[in-house]
């Protein structure tokens, strides 16, 4: 049997207060020997070994090993023997040790049983170790006992301070909190057995952070200890919690954390303007939600606390001015609602009130949560651009109406006091085909081209009205022109009719159905009227019906129609339209005659007077579009030749051309030559009609287009209408430049003394050629003549 080395130190290990186990493979008989420090008496011991004594069958007798821990010796650590009964001590028995930490941390004398530690035990690592043992033959290895397991326990020691494993902490308690109100709980772990002793019973106490909070000993709840903290007077605060084992007694070991404390923010603090009358200024040109100035009422709370809510609660200018809260930055921003004119108010007045919308019940004794000042805005005067009245015209006007009829008046004033004077124009970019013309003074809206509703129904023009004093103000409006119908279209063919009859056709058999189209859009709508053509009105082959909707029926007014008789008939059919002057055309219908069998289907049809041949050969191809070649050809020469016949300006080098030649010794009349053109007729049209004064000492090459001018215009007392119909003369005969600034220089030098100036022919003289010619000229050549180097015979420049 086995014997634990430690049996005989029994009462020392009382005193240590370990407890002893004993196991038996026969039976399992357990002896406890408790903490207690009595020694055991003398029968006791007897008859515990007795106990041992008479369990001769039992194969091991071992205790639980206890060992402590932190051990800082230089020798190894005995833990306990190990011995067999049937060890004689001769040596001839060999414990081997197997297990957890085996021959690392522990090892064992294979002689004598003895056990020891060599390593630093630390039993927050590890608290127990799981052991074998076994006793051999030294001689023969064989096993003497069966192996078995033991345990060496590590014992604690009070060698790790507590912990705040979650440390350092961040909390937040509302300010003016009552005094006891929860922060936050901390909480120390200690790593030591708290199974033994007080070595992990840790109690908490503030080292920094009174008066302020407190903390329970026992659980680490902090609470506030000081009764209205202010946020606004100290918002951070750091408390340092200690945490002590070993109940807080002397030698205990300690920790320490950080809580860092804010006091997060009520609303308990109003807000207050700091000005309590604020002067801004806008200029009475600064559009609507432009702003104007900002307010600011001071909150010392923050985040929603300090939300705030701007309004206009009176004062002159309340439907003038509009003020809107900033969220970013909670300024009123004070904006334009209405447009501002310094000519009718300088000045304005707002009481602008702050307020908390989030208040809280409990603090509201601290109130008004509300609070008000006094807002001068001043209007300053700028140049504003013209203002039309109305601000948008919309005239309707016939489409026949004349050139130069002036359709609307448009006005426009400037609204600052000085009240320049404005001149009106078209935005060219607005009215493209040039259909209208604004007076530059009156702003008279007239017409400068002939209007067609079927061509432009509406136009959308701007008129610009400017300052005469400054030309940078300038003001527009819209000018819708809607053109009214007027029935200047006649109707026609939707399409071209084509009909056929058969030979059989009887009398009375409907041939063709035919439609019309107006461009015009009368308002009572669209009604024709169809008969046949004056020249066809006894016709005895067909005649029409006049459906009344706009159609009509092509009968037969015959039968016996031949192929061989004639092909193909031509009928004339007159349409009319309802509008006022009625309006009529003349519409041809082409009707073929062809064989059809008993049902009335087309079999064959003279297809020669209308139908090309189906095939062509190759040769007649060819002469086709030769033909059409030559007479391509032939139209391009005719038009040429017309051309050349409108463009008189070759004149052969024989005529007398003085009325186009401008003579190089001789100076321009300037505005004292009045033989060029008549300056009469342009001041008055009425007497430009009835004189025509013409150049004595030439023949104008292009007549005055006043005698074109239809007398209506012509007889108006407006010198706009007349030019305006000149214009579109002028504009409208593509060959015709403007007779008062027409110049032909065909050629040049004939006539002067002279001759050419060109330099074309200079290339056929020598390079020595001789100006002294240039001195016979007179002093008109002078300079040219000494730029030259001509000289006198003395060699002496002239």
């Amino acid at each position: 049997m086995w014997t634990s080395g430690r049996m005989s130190n029994a009462k020392n290990l009382l005193g240590l207060g370990v407890s002893l186990y004993f196991w038996g493979l026969m039976d399992l008989t357990t002896t406890v020997l408790s903490g207690s420090a009595r020694p055991l008496t003398e029968g006791q011991e007897d008859n515990l070994s007795d106990k041992l004594h008479q369990r001769m069958k039992r194969s091991w007798v071992w205790n639980q090993f206890f060992v402590l821990e932190e051990y800082t010796g230089t020798d190894p650590l005995y833990v306990g023997k190990l011995h067999s009964d049937m060890d004689r001590g001769d040596g001839s028995i060999k414990y081997i040790l197997s297990g957890e930490g085996a021959g690392i941390v522990f090892t064992i004398d294979d002689t004598t049983g003895d056990i020891h530690a060599i390593q630093r035990l630390d039993r927050e690592e590890r608290s127990q170790y799981t052991l074998r043992a076994q006793a051999l033959d030294r001689r023969t290895g064989r096993p003497m006992e069966p192996e078995s397991e033991f345990i060496i326990k590590i014992q604690d020691i009070n060698d790790n301070e507590p912990k705040f494993l979650d440390g350092p902490y961040v909390a937040s308690v509302p300010e003016m909190s009552p005094v006891g109100t929860s922060v936050i709980q901390v909480t120390a772990t200690d790593a030591d057995d708290p199974t033994y002793g007080n070595s992990a019973r840790v109690v908490y106490s503030i080292l920094q952070g009174q008066p302020y909070f407190s903390v329970d000993s026992r659980t680490g709840l902090i609470r506030t200890a000081l009764m209205n903290m202010d946020r606004e007077a100290k918002e951070y605060y750091e408390v340092i919690i200690q945490a002590k084992d070993m109940g807080g007694q002397l030698g205990g070991l300690a920790g320490t954390t950080t809580v860092n404390i804010t006091l997060s923010d009520v609303n308990d603090n109003p807000p207050r303007f700091p000005q309590k009358h604020y002067q801004m200024s806008v200029l009475e040109s600064a559009p609507v939600s432009s702003t104007v100035g900002r307010v600011v009422a001071k909150d010392l709370d923050e985040g929603i606390n300090a939300e705030m809510k701007y309004s206009l609660v009176d004062g002159d200018g309340l439907d003038v001015f509009d003020i809107n809260t900033d969220p970013n930055y909670q300024v009123g921003i004070i904006t334009v609602r209405k447009p501002l004119s310094f000519e009718s108010k300088k000045s304005y007045t707002l009481k602008v009130e702050g307020a908390n919308p989030h208040l809280e019940m409990r603090f509201l004794n601290l109130g008004p949560f509300r609070d008000t000042t006094t807002v001068h805005i001043s209007v300053e005067d700028v140049d504003e651009p013209p203002v039309f009245e109305p601000s948008f015209y919309f005239v309707e006007v016939p489409e026949d109406v004349e050139i130069g009829t002036t359709i609307q008046i448009i006005s426009a004033k400037d609204p600052d006091v000085a009240n320049n004077s404005i001149r009106y124009s078209i935005d060219r970019s607005s009215d493209p085909g040039r259909f209208f013309y604004v007076d530059i003074t009156s702003g008279a809206l007239m017409t400068a081209r002939p209007l067609d509703r079927e061509d432009v129904s509406w136009h959308n023009i701007t008129v610009l009205a400017m300052e005469l004093n400054n030309p940078s103000q300038v003001g527009s409006v819209s000018v819708t022109v809607k053109v009214l119908d007027v029935n200047d279209n006649a109707p026609e063919f939707a399409r071209f009719y084509e009909g056929f009859v058969c030979e059989n056709a009887k009398a009375g058999q409907l041939i063709q159905t035919v439609s019309a189209i107006d461009r015009d859009d009368p308002q009572e709508g669209q009604h024709f009227y169809y008969s046949l053509a004056p020249e066809a009105a006894n016709n005895p082959n067909f005649t029409l019906r006049d459906n009344q909707d706009n159609t009509a029926w092509i009968l037969t007014r015959r039968s016996g129609f031949r192929q061989h008789e004639q092909n193909t008939f031509y009928l004339p059919i007159l349409i009319s339209d309802n509008g006022r002057p009625v309006l009529s055309s003349t519409g041809t219908l082409t009707i073929h005659v062809c064989s059809c069998d008993d049902d009335g289907m087309v079999m064959s049809c003279n297809a020669e007077a209308y139908v090309l041949p189906v095939s062509l050969s190759r040769g007649a191809l060819i002469a086709i579009l030769a033909c059409i070649f030559v007479l391509l050809v032939l139209v391009l020469l005719i038009l040429s030749m017309r051309r050349q016949r409108k463009q008189p300006y070759i004149i052969d080098e024989e005529e007398n051309i003085h009325e186009n030649i401008v003579r190089y010794d001789d100076e321009g009349g300037g505005e004292e030559d009045t033989e060029a053109f008549d300056i009469a007729a342009m001041w008055n049209p009425r007497e430009a009609q009835l004189v025509v004064k013409n150049r004595q000492d030439m023949l104008p090459e292009i007549e005055s287009l006043s005698r074109y001018v239809p007398q209506a215009c012509v007889m108006d007392n407006n010198v706009h209408n007349y030019v305006l119909a000149k214009l579109y003369e002028a504009d409208m005969d593509l060959w015709a430049p403007p007779f008062d600034s027409l110049q032909t220089y065909m050629f040049e030098g004939n006539g002067s003394v002279a001759e050419s100036l060109s330099s074309l022919q200079s290339v056929t003289t020598d390079s020595d050629q001789s100006y002294d010619y240039l001195t016979d000229w007179g002093p008109r050549f002078k300079k040219l003549a000494e730029m030259y180097g001509a000289t006198d015979s003395s060699g002496a420049l002239w």
